[in-house]
């Protein structure tokens, strides 16, 4: 969308309304965005939150709810990773990971944020006075209880607690420690056909959606959450 001079009134007519619009629905979701300069830039003014920007008036208005969301949320998220780790400037978030837990928990979501320099944060998205905050997520390391607090009680699987993995992720390679067995993915249990490929587990076959997942403390922050075809270690490959 363009304007010319001669219309101008009928832009910021338009800008007007749907800052108004984009305003009350972020109210809604528990975001407080900052006032838009609708006056001085029509449909280009900057949609900020805490000086923050998140897109272009034009660009927003045009998105449901679950969009706006969402494009809040991945700019609030790596912001809050970046000033946890002291990022350089200029670097940015490659991989934003939703962390499924059980509910109730304090906090509305947790995610782990792959940084460019492949540095993992975790953070936290709490509602705080109808304002949605993202705050590093601090836990004491490898705790049994707070695994069960947030993914329910252990799991059986493949391979056992305490075992010495290999995994693939993000087209890197990681070993680590198995601290916890989850139950498999409600995203596989969903599906009629497992994904091809990437189910042979210590020399069997395995349908995707009926194996387990499992946490690999790698000493880089927060356990990877690894579906089980992503597991290799040197006893799979001598059973081969």
């Amino acid at each position: 969308m363009s304007y010319s001079h001669r219309d101008l009134a009928v832009e910021q007519k338009e800008a007007c309304q749907k800052a108004k619009q984009v305003t009350e629905i972020c109210k809604q979701l528990s975001i407080m965005l900052d006032p838009i300069d609708w006056q001085r830039d029509g449909m280009r003014a900057s949609v900020t939150v805490n000086t923050l920007e998140i897109s272009d008036l034009f660009n927003l208005s045009r998105q449901d709810n679950a969009s706006i969301l969402r494009r809040v949320r991945i700019k609030l998220l790596e912001h809050a990773a970046l000033e946890t780790v002291h990022a350089q400037p200029g670097c940015k978030a490659l991989v934003w990971s939703p962390v499924d837990v059980v509910q109730p928990q304090a906090f509305a979501s947790l995610w782990i944020i792959t940084l460019e320099t492949y540095e993992r944060v975790t953070i936290a998205e709490y509602i705080r006075n109808g304002q949605r905050v993202y705050e590093p997520y601090d836990y004491p390391r490898n705790d049994q209880r707070l695994f069960a607090e947030l993914f329910g009680p252990v799991h059986t699987g493949e391979y056992q607690l305490g075992e010495t993995v290999s995994i693939e992720e993000h087209g890197n390679t990681y070993t680590g420690e198995i601290v916890y067995i989850l139950p498999p993915s409600k995203a596989y249990t969903n599906h009629t056909h497992p994904s091809r490929g990437r189910h042979l587990i210590l020399g069997k076959a395995h349908a995707n959606d009926s194996a387990s997942r499992y946490l690999v403390d790698c000493r880089d922050g927060f356990p990877h959450i690894v579906n089980q075809w992503q597991i290799s270690s040197e006893s799979s490959e001598s059973k081969d």
